[in-house]
């Protein structure tokens, strides 16, 4: 591929992929809201679940959760029928991200999700899906076209889930009141964490 294709197939992907964040504000509505309020008011756990790439996202916001003040646990949708569904218990919030909302792991452990008093999540691209029409609430997340060549590999997709992801953990570090000293708590390693550390040292040192 010569030098020039290369950077304007990337252009393009950035391209489409920034299309695909910004016809994604348009969709969020007051299901986005309520589910900030749920997850903050929850009084069990946080469980986020996906299947293929969507799996990796999910991991992704876990993370981002876990890091700024909302404890979160991430299940594998094709592991949780082969033992993992004991993790879920009453009053647990369950995330389920998926662009179709109707693969087999997604659309098996939505059915078994019914039958326990839990509050299910659909970050999904698909409105009329399975999982959509089975959820609580729906995070309405379209996505015109894949970003890759052949736009089949979940690119533009997975970006969107990302974002929401983001904005999610965002709502909830404000309404928390979430600190730079409290994300020093649970960052302590690395080049950041030496950085708040120090920051937050230095400002506990002065004196008067």
């Amino acid at each position: 591929m010569q030098k020039k294709k290369i950077l304007s197939l990337a252009k393009q992907v950035i391209r489409i992929e920034a299309d695909g964040i910004a016809l994604l504000e348009s969709f969020l509505d007051n299901n986005f809201e309520q589910v900030v309020q749920e997850i903050y008011h929850c009084s069990g756990k946080i469980i986020i679940t996906g299947i293929g790439k969507s799996a990796h996202i999910a991991q992704k916001i876990v993370a981002t959760f876990n890091s700024t003040g909302t404890p979160a646990i991430f299940l594998h949708a094709a592991e949780a029928v082969h033992g993992d569904l004991g993790i879920i218990q009453r009053n647990d919030i369950i995330i389920a991200i998926s662009k179709s909302g109707n693969t087999p792991e997604i659309k098996n452990l939505t059915n078994i999700l019914s039958n326990i008093d839990v509050t299910l999540v659909a970050i999904v691209s698909e409105k009329e899906s399975y999982l959509a029409q089975h959820a609580k609430y729906i995070i309405h997340a379209p996505v015109k076209e894949e970003a890759c060549p052949n736009k089949l590999a979940p690119t533009t997709s997975t970006t969107v889930q990302l974002v929401i992801g983001d904005a999610l953990a965002s709502c909830l570090i404000d309404l928390r009141g979430f600190t730079e000293s409290d994300f020093a708590k649970f960052h302590p390693g690395g080049s950041l964490g030496k950085k708040l550390h120090y920051k937050v040292e230095t400002l506990m040192n002065t004196t008067p």
